[in-house]
């Protein structure tokens, strides 16, 4: 008995390790800070000759490329940003000069909210910018000549990566491998779990020079939802991918001795459950299945099983606990087998990557066509309309 509480402890004492082991190197990659940001206070107005003072200077979220959250969070310790004071109305100038607006240069690809969770906006291209805390009025008549304080928040920069195509699997399935083989990223690859502690990012290249992202996000475990493991790390970051790429080993997974193995067709169940549990609005992104390592011994047989799940995917379902069963389950554009080692079945993996984007692309352009067309005619009043070709009434 003694003996077994022994061994316990030193378990309890390596996992919390390898966990503040984990943190330390994720840690590294900073994906929200929280800032202070304060308007510049207005200028006073001149009262005897009816000056006003000028406005105090604004600040300014704007999207740059290169930095990145923690370079703010290095290059300002203290958090803290403040714009300039507007200058007070003299006889020499009776309209005062706005204060300096402040700016902060932050990564392409972040939301901004306040502390309640408010959102204030979004970047998403180099050059967007946000207004976060406006300055402060000058004196002027209305005010009694007495100018006002500038606005101040506490506001959050969330990183949510962007990236054509999001790596969806459990720790192991070969996502950085693949990725890999796809781009010419070069992420941390080994065969135990949570290798990948951090995004990557892989651009695919193609003969046309035509180039798409794609991320491999920190291994999702079950209870990601509840945030267990890197949970909300993982699962913010999937939201803002144009589309996932489920990767599943053919043989199966189970993430340690005392968690139970799932087939591939039930890894595949797990993770739309995960999706879906976070936020079901992941569901309805277009999304590829891909059956890794298939130069495994018998892939061959567990890839006509899993397939016969996949075309039954109802049916199948109802074989397993009902905990690992969504409500909706995902439908998959297309379904690929593929060896990152081996290179088997990445040609085709390739091509399929590009059209699904494309035809999403299309849809998506017809879609904001159809919707500018739709404003213009609500816009447009129906007398302004011309009637050429039609009689008039006499």
């Amino acid at each position: 008995m003694h003996a077994y509480l022994h061994r316990s402890e030193i378990l309890n004492k390596f996992n919390t390790i390898h966990q503040s082991f984990v943190l330390n190197l994720y840690g590294n990659f900073v994906d929200n800070i929280r800032l202070y940001v304060r308007g510049g206070s207005g200028g006073m107005g001149l009262p005897r000759l009816g000056g006003l003072g000028g406005n105090g200077g604004d600040i300014w979220v704007v999207a740059k490329k290169g930095i990145t959250l923690k370079q703010i969070k290095d290059k300002h310790p203290n958090k803290r940003f403040t714009a300039g004071v507007g200058s007070n109305s003299s006889i020499h100038a009776l309209r005062g000069a706005k204060g300096e607006d402040s700016q902060v240069f932050a990564p392409v690809g972040i939301s901004v909210t306040t502390d309640n969770g408010r959102i204030l906006g979004e970047l998403n291209c180099e050059g967007d910018n946000l207004l976060v805390a406006k300055g402060g009025h000058g004196g002027s008549l209305h005010s009694g000549f007495l100018p006002s304080k500038g606005q101040t928040r506490q506001i959050r920069l969330d990183l949510k990566l962007i990236a054509d195509l999001g790596l969806v699997g459990f720790p192991n399935a070969g996502k950085s491998s693949l990725l890999t083989a796809l781009s010419h990223a070069k992420p941390r690859i080994a065969s135990y779990p949570f290798t990948t502690l951090r995004p990557e990012i892989g651009k695919v290249m193609y003969d046309d020079h035509k180039q798409v992202s794609v991320a491999d996000l920190p291994g999702l475990i079950e209870g990601a939802h509840v945030n267990k493991g890197m949970g909300h790390k993982f699962l913010k970051h999937v939201e803002r991918t144009n589309q996932l790429m489920f990767v599943v080993d053919i043989c199966g997974f189970q993430l340690a001795s005392n968690t139970p193995f799932r087939s591939a067709f039930e890894t595949v169940l797990l993770l739309n459950k995960e999706l879906e549990l976070y936020n079901e609005e992941l569901l309805g992104k277009p999304a590829i299945l891909v059956i890794n390592k298939m130069d495994l011994p018998e892939a061959q047989g567990r890839l006509r099983e899993l397939e016969t799940h996949l075309e039954n995917q109802e049916e199948s379902s109802h074989l397993f606990h009902e905990d690992v069963i969504p409500k909706s389950l995902m439908r998959f554009t297309h379904v690929v087998p593929v060896s990152a080692t081996t290179g088997l079945g990445l040609p085709l993996l390739k091509s399929l990557i590009r059209q699904s984007l494309e035809e999403q692309n299309i849809i998506e352009t017809d879609g904001q066509r159809s919707e500018r067309l739709l404003k213009l005619r609500r816009e447009i009043p129906t007398s302004s309309i011309p009637s050429w070709g039609f009689s008039q009434p006499t």
